[in-house]
């Protein structure tokens, strides 16, 4: 009797956690269910609001630059999202050049050269940067650092003008994508730096030791057991950060002038990326130029979400490497 009582007793407990955790697992499926319904209803969204105006396009809408959805009466409606999906991954590229080597070494310093007090500091001055509004960027972009940059603008088209992207004739206004991918690897910084960071501390204490107990410096000890664990991650904190740079919009549109232009000079003013342009136009848009400026969304919406996925791919292969 006292067995059968003991047993019952010691079964309920294991009943209850066996409930928690079936509520558990729902409520995290249905949250994931509800991420998956979310993007669904914006892609579905994005569809229906720009049929109308793909629909009345007499342009090509992947290969054509012009821009002009309103039409008239003898004018058709023709426009396409070529140059603005060209200056977008510009900028974001830009931006992802830049600001990759200097997050990785900033989480460097931090994991591995900075004191304790130092290393605590620095990651949280990164990491307040992720907190600065992106209008405070573009301010600091188009009031002080476009003028600050002209004098170097002009050295990169006097001796490296051979290449495309320095050709000249130099931006008098220095609003440039240049500016724009200078400003955007400052906002996309704290993101990788944070990513690398993680990764950095991660890395096995017993591949660091060993390492070191062969005599490799602390350089060598970091390139051939840190960098190599923590690539995955670096890779994944980059795209991340890409796909925020593919969607910003008031930095960039502060700074660089409308134009639809596509041209790999980042030295002269004529690109534009799709965000900037929405934002620039949606406000005197009516009729087909709403729709249209919905559809150049859409694209915008699958680079971002192309290059998100990309990016958890990337992560998920971290932990088999880890494995």
């Amino acid at each position: 009797m006292t067995t059968t009582d003991s047993s019952e007793t010691a079964e309920a407990p294991k009943g209850k956690r066996r409930l928690g955790d079936l509520v558990f697992a729902n409520s995290a499926r249905g949250a994931g269910l509800l991420i998956l319904a979310i993007l669904a209803g914006v892609a579905a969204f994005l569809i229906v609001q720009s049929f109308s105006s793909l629909t009345a396009n007499e342009a090509n809408f992947f290969t054509s630059s012009t821009w002009s959805p309103e039409g008239g009466p003898d004018e058709d409606v023709r426009f396409g999202v070529a140059s603005l999906a060209f200056g977008t991954v510009l900028g974001a590229a830009i931006a992802l050049v830049l600001a990759t080597p200097i997050a990785v070494g900033i989480a460097l310093f931090i994991v591995y050269y900075a004191p304790r007090r130092l290393a605590a500091l620095l990651g949280y001055l990164v990491d307040l940067l992720a907190a600065i509004p992106s209008v405070v960027y573009g301010l600091w972009g188009l009031v002080y650092l476009v003028d600050e940059l002209q004098p170097f603008y002009r050295l990169l088209s006097e001796y490296l003008g051979w290449i495309p992207l320095f050709a000249g004739p130099v931006s008098s206004t220095g609003r440039t994508m240049l500016s724009a991918g200078i400003v955007l690897a400052v906002m996309i910084l704290p993101i990788i730096t944070a990513m690398a960071r993680d990764v950095f501390h991660q890395v096995p204490q017993t591949h660091r030791e060993a390492a070191l107990a062969l005599g490799a410096t602390r350089w060598e000890m970091i390139r051939t057991s840190v960098l190599p664990f923590g690539r995955p991650g670096v890779i994944g904190g980059a795209m991340l950060g890409m796909g925020r740079a593919l969607g910003e919009t008031m930095a960039v549109a502060m700074i660089l002038s409308p134009s639809l232009v596509i041209s790999p000079n980042i030295v002269q003013s004529g690109n534009q990326t799709i965000a900037a342009h929405i934002a620039l136009q949606y406000p005197e848009a009516t009729g087909n130029g709403v729709s249209a400026l919905i559809a150049a969304g859409l694209v915008l919406f699958a680079i971002t979400l192309a290059v998100n996925m990309a990016a958890r791919f990337v992560v998920s292969r971290r932990k088999e490497f880890s494995e």
